[in-house]
C-alpha cells in the first residue's frame, strides 16, 4: 500500500525536477578535502574579467552568496575558498523540419506545413570556479549551461539567474559518488 502512495509523489517530482532546463557539469580535485572549506570571498581580478553587464554581475554574486551561505558557508576575509566567475554566450538557432500533416497516407495536396522554422535564442554558460585561497589552485568548477532571458522583467532575469546558480552549486561539495 504504501509503495501505491509513493508512486504518484515520486512521479510528480520526476516531472519537475526533469523540466529544468540548466545543463549542468563540474569538476574538481579529488585530493581537495572540502569539509576544510567554512568560508569564501568573491575574487575580485576574476570577477572583473567577466564580459557582462555590472548588473548581472551583482546579480551573479548575490545568488552565488545566498546559495553558499545556505550551505552554512560564511564570507569572510581572509578566506578558506576564493570564488571567481567565467561567462560566455552564444547565439543559438534550431531549425525545425515541418514535413508533417494531416491525413492517411502520402499526398502532397492533404498535408499542412510544408517547410522549416527557424527559432533563435541565445544560450550562455556560468562557470563558477572555487579556488583553494592557501594555495591559490582550483579546486572544483561548476559549468551551467542555459536558455538566457535577455528581454523582458527584471524579475524574471533574476529568477533565472537564481535558478542557473542553484543548479550549479547543488553539486558543490562534490560527494564520494561524482
Amino acid at each position: 500500500m504504501k509503495r501505491l502512495k509513493l508512486t504518484p509523489l515520486l512521479l510528480l517530482v520526476l516531472v519537475f525536477t526533469s523540466c529544468t532546463t540548466v545543463r549542468v557539469v563540474s569538476d574538481y580535485d579529488r585530493e581537495a578535502n572540502f569539509d576544510e572549506y567554512k568560508s569564501y570571498a568573491f575574487y575580485k581580478p576574476g570577477i572583473d574579467k567577466a564580459q557582462i553587464s555590472d548588473l548581472d554581475k551583482k546579480r551573479i554574486l548575490r545568488a552565488i552568496d545566498a546559495e553558499l551561505s545556505a550551505k552554512g558557508m560564511t564570507k569572510a576575509e581572509p578566506a578558506d575558498l576564493l570564488v571567481s566567475i567565467f561567462t560566455k554566450e552564444r547565439e543559438r538557432v534550431d531549425v525545425y523540419n515541418n514535413n508533417f500533416g494531416w491525413g492517411w497516407g502520402w499526398n502532397p495536396w492533404w498535408y499542412g506545413s510544408w517547410g522549416n522554422t527557424v527559432s533563435r535564442s541565445t544560450e550562455g554558460s556560468l562557470y563558477i570556479d572555487l579556488i583553494d585561497a592557501k594555495k591559490n589552485e582550483l579546486i572544483w568548477q561548476g559549468i551551467g549551461t542555459a536558455k538566457l532571458i535577455t528581454s523582458g522583467k527584471v524579475e524574471q532575469k533574476e529568477e533565472r539567474i537564481r535558478e542557473i546558480v542553484r543548479e550549479i552549486l547543488m553539486t558543490y561539495p562534490p560527494s564520494a559518488d561524482q
